[in-house]
């Protein structure tokens, strides 16, 4: 096991022989890791958190940290992390409260990059990219494989659906549509789907061509959004089904 002497690792704390914990870090008595976990240094795990294999925690992030809600009165809450995550510089992520479900969760293949931030009852899913300084408010859910660009703070209770992307400085307010790309040019519009993104994950024309249809549904025609969603209904595809499913739960509106 290669713990730096200068790491404070408390007992009770579960930390396998194949883990690397560098200078200045501090690891709580109700942390457990996983295999092969890298700690670079001054890294703080607090709290009853669960981390996977495979994570790498860069320098100053603060993870299992008591939500930053006032209502929090030291409950035993939690915060799970899955396998092969990137944590870079400064990111915070808070465990639950109570009135959230008490959990926090982040998924596997995540890449959160610096000064971002999890709140409390956050559920982000996998293989997702947190960008500088985005803010995930209490009780967002990312769904897989969405971007959240650079300053972007996103509002409690919204959700980011599967393989957006949001545009730097975006402020969301309404839960953002699935394969969607959503910016903030002169105020928060979605311009269609991620197109670039979605080649990158291997998305076939034939897909590509139903995702364009399904937009032009709820973004072009004369259509209001009930009648939109009847019209994407009709197409082929689990993904027409998926962004039909997504828009008639939402509870906070999607922006359009």
């Amino acid at each position: 096991m290669s713990i730096h002497p200068s790491a404070v690792v408390a007992t009770g704390a579960v930390v396998p022989a194949s883990c690397t914990v560098g200078p200045f870090c501090t690891i709580g008595p109700e942390v457990a890791l996983g295999e092969d976990c890298t700690l670079v240094s001054h890294v703080v795990l607090d709290g009853h958190t669960r981390i996977g294999a495979r994570n790498t925690i860069h320098p100053f992030t603060s993870i299992g940290i008591p939500p930053q809600d006032l209502k929090y009165k030291g409950e035993p809450t939690r915060l799970e992390i899955g396998d092969g995550n990137d944590i870079r510089e400064c990111v915070t992520i808070s465990r639950g409260t109570v009135e959230g479900g008490g959990l926090t969760r982040v998924g596997s293949g995540n890449l959160l990059m610096a000064y971002s931030h999890i709140a409390h009852d956050c559920q982000v899913g996998s293989h997702c990219i947190l960008a500088n300084a985005a803010t995930l408010a209490g009780h967002v859910h990312i769904e897989d494989y969405a971007c959240v660009g650079a300053f972007c703070p996103v509002h409690q209770f919204c959700t980011v659906g599967a393989y957006a992307f949001i545009g730097g400085g975006t402020i969301v307010t309404q839960d953002v549509l699935p394969f969607s790309l959503t910016s903030a040019k002169r105020e928060n519009r979605a311009f269609g789907i991620n197109k670039v993104g979605l080649r990158r994950r291997g998305f076939s024309p034939e897909r590509l061509r139903t995702l364009e249809k399904a937009f032009r549904y709820l973004l072009a025609a004369k259509l209001n959004t009930t009648q939109a969603v009847e019209k994407i209904k009709q197409l082929e595809g689990e993904d027409a089904a998926l962004i039909a499913a997504f828009v008639e739960r939402s509870k906070r509106g999607v922006i359009k």
